[in-house]
């Protein structure tokens, strides 16, 4: 962008206003000529001289044209401030934290060796989701911010351009006033000293009064001059306003290019991370359960072993026949024995009773026999 000249005119093309109420000044604007290059020293030199102080238009529009720019720019200057949307930015800074903070890679998944396996995959797999969703809710804000960021160095940019013509409007003013000053100060001293000096020797009332018409327009310019005076602070106080914005502007975008290039870096290696940790915890418990169940095994099988062994030592030093069951069965049979003799016996006595108890009989019926044969 060319860098805009200071110009004066004693004719603006501008559209008449209604006149605003000025606020009083609080403090002097120094108008000192030092700040001015040679050039323009000369230019306020040869404008001075070309100012009518009785002219009642051009004391009006004098230095409008530079107020008029001055008002076109405070409203651009609001309109950039308006459209500037840093509550947005920093709600959604304040997400990517919360996303950030939502994801949490620790995930206790208790169970029993045999579901290990399987509950390992699942863990991992939920981390996978748990990343994809966190990621694709950070994309959508980078996306906007980045927006926000290319919007925000281009309202930087023009910043600095408003600041330059702020600059030149400055110096315009300046030489405005320097300008007036200098024909004012003239008027009083010729002009006006002239008809003040006439009227007091004259005593004409027409004289007073050219006198009186003089005097009020010079007091008419003088409050001229300080409404641009005025102009000029506001000037003056625009720029470090500038200035604010833009710091503001370039620290929020510094603050999107440290969350684009570091912070959401630095989480998706976390997250890399925490995945790489998570297959290596996964594998190292299924290790300690495959070494565990190993054990386990190996100390069943050695007290199985052992169980075996010594029932098979016991089995093999066991004779065919137990010699308790031999003495037991001997002592079986020896109880047979005495129980069969003595059956044998009863039935010897009872067949030797049942002889003679069979001679009573035949005796008996023989007898009877004889008895009845008598």
């Amino acid at each position: 962008m060319e860098i805009e000249k200071p110009s004066l005119t004693l004719t603006p093309n501008i559209e008449t206003a209604p006149a605003e109420k000025k606020p009083e000044p609080q403090t002097a604007v120094i108008d000192k000529e030092d700040t001015l290059t040679a050039e323009e020293k000369a230019m306020v030199e040869s404008f001075s001289r070309q100012i009518d102080i009785k002219n009642t238009a051009m004391v009006m529009q004098y230095g409008a044209g530079t107020q008029q720019k001055m008002a076109s720019f405070s409203e651009k200057a609001l309109a950039s401030v308006r459209t500037k949307e840093l509550g947005e930015v920093g709600d959604m800074l304040t997400d990517i934290v919360k996303e950030l903070q939502s994801f949490d890679a620790a995930d206790d998944d208790k169970g029993g060796i045999f579901k290990l396996f399987r509950k390992g995959a699942d863990k991992i797999e939920t981390l996978k989701g748990k990343y994809s969703k966190v990621e694709g809710n950070i994309d959508s804000v980078v996306e906007s911010l980045e927006h926000h960021q290319i919007q925000l160095m281009k309202d930087i940019s023009s910043l600095d351009q408003l600041y330059e013509s702020n600059l030149v409007y400055y110096k315009e003013l300046t030489m405005y006033i320097l300008a007036g000053k200098k024909s004012l100060e003239a008027f009083r001293a010729t002009e006006l000293m002239t008809a003040q000096e006439k009227a007091a020797a004259s005593g004409l009332p027409e004289d007073a009064q050219a006198a009186k018409d003089l005097s009020d327009m010079a007091d008419r310019f003088e409050k001229k001059l300080h409404d641009l005076e005025l102009t000029r602070m506001i000037a003056i106080q625009t720029a470090p306003q500038i200035r604010l914005i833009q710091s503001n502007d370039t620290a929020m975008a510094e603050k999107i290019q440290s969350t684009i290039t570091n912070t959401i870096p630095l989480w998706k290696s976390r997250m890399v991370l925490a995945l790489g940790i998570a297959h290596a915890t996964e594998a190292a418990k299924a290790q300690r359960a495959v070494t565990d169940m190993t054990n386990e095994l190996l100390k069943k099988n050695a007290q199985l072993l052992k169980q075996a062994s010594i029932d098979t030592a016991r089995e093999t030093e066991r004779g065919i026949v137990d010699i308790e069951t031999l003495s037991e069965t001997n002592e079986t049979l020896i109880s047979t024995l005495d129980e069969v003799l003595a059956i044998q016996a009863e039935g010897r006595q009872k067949r030797h009773d049942a002889e003679a108890e069979l001679v009573r009989i035949e005796d008996t019926l023989k007898n009877k026999l004889l008895e009845m044969s008598r």
